[in-house]
């Protein structure tokens, strides 16, 4: 199976990179199941249900999120109806949507696709290893599902790699998110698993993290309160990974980054 995953899409400049380069790579990749995290992809802030159709109608399978999932009031209803669409699976008990879902692909083959996030300077919420655990003892790979994809929304690189080793042989891929900065570590885990510390982001790289330069540099130079941030403007990078997988096993068998328009360096997968 061939998988791609894509990082954060921060505000127009993502939705355009997306826009402008999913359709082709899913033509010439041939891939069977795409993942977004979407969770910046209104203005920055937040998911609507006009951008998930918009990402669906461009070859988008499922959307995850992060801390930012419930900036736009509307996701937390449109969540309830749209299991496309997940937040992480580590919120309490009573949030509403699911942080985890069995999809099938158009081929017939069943991939789990888990959301948590992290707890290392981020909110405090449930543990992120027991919420991967308790998804993974009911879904076995190369049993119930072809493909497991693990997005680890997370700040601390330390606990992203955690995860990746913790699932390794046991998933496709993990992936990490929220850093906004694509890492260099795209390898095969020992045991199979596909592992990448920062997926990176869809958005304007001529920025700090996705938003507007100035506004953001004054933030941290004068340390007083000043704009709200906004996204930049720019041309937008499309960033991600791409996975291919054994079909018997649903483990990997290569995974390697994608870069694609606006600043940063192409890197484009070798079939």
């Amino acid at each position: 199976m061939r998988l791609l995953f894509l990082g954060d899409v921060v505000g127009r400049p993502g939705r355009d990179a997306i826009a402008a380069h999913l359709p082709g790579l899913k033509r010439d990749l041939k891939l069977d199941f795409v993942v977004i995290n979407g969770e910046n992809a209104a203005g920055g802030f937040g998911i609507t249900q006009k951008i998930c159709e918009e990402f669906y109608a461009l070859g988008a399978d499922v959307v995850t999120t992060g801390n930012h999932a419930w900036d736009q009031r509307e996701a937390l209803s449109y969540i309830t109806t749209d299991p496309r669409l997940l937040r992480p699976a580590n919120y309490p008990p009573g949030t509403p949507g699911k942080g985890a879902h069995v999809y099938q692909t158009q081929a017939g083959k069943k991939v789990l696709v888990v959301n948590v996030m992290g707890r290392l300077f981020m909110d405090p919420l449930d543990d992120p290893f027991q919420a991967v655990a308790r998804e993974l003892a009911r879904n076995v790979l190369g049993g119930g599902v072809q493909a497991a994809i693990i997005d680890v929304h997370a700040e601390a690189t330390s606990e992203k790699m955690a995860m990746g080793h913790f699932c390794d042989g046991r998933v496709s891929l993990v992936v990490g998110t929220h850093s906004h900065v694509p890492t260099a570590d795209a390898q095969l885990l020992p045991g199979g698993t596909a592992y990448q510390t920062d997926a990176g982001m869809c958005g304007d790289y001529d920025s700090v993290i996705g938003m507007k330069k100035e506004t953001a540099v004054a933030r941290f130079v004068r340390k007083l309160p000043g704009e709200r941030l906004e996204p930049g403007s720019g041309e937008g990078t499309l960033c991600g990974v791409f996975v291919e997988t054994d079909d018997r096993s649903g483990l990997a068998k290569s995974v390697q980054p994608v870069r694609m328009g606006g600043r940063l360096a192409p890197a484009l997968p070798v079939l």
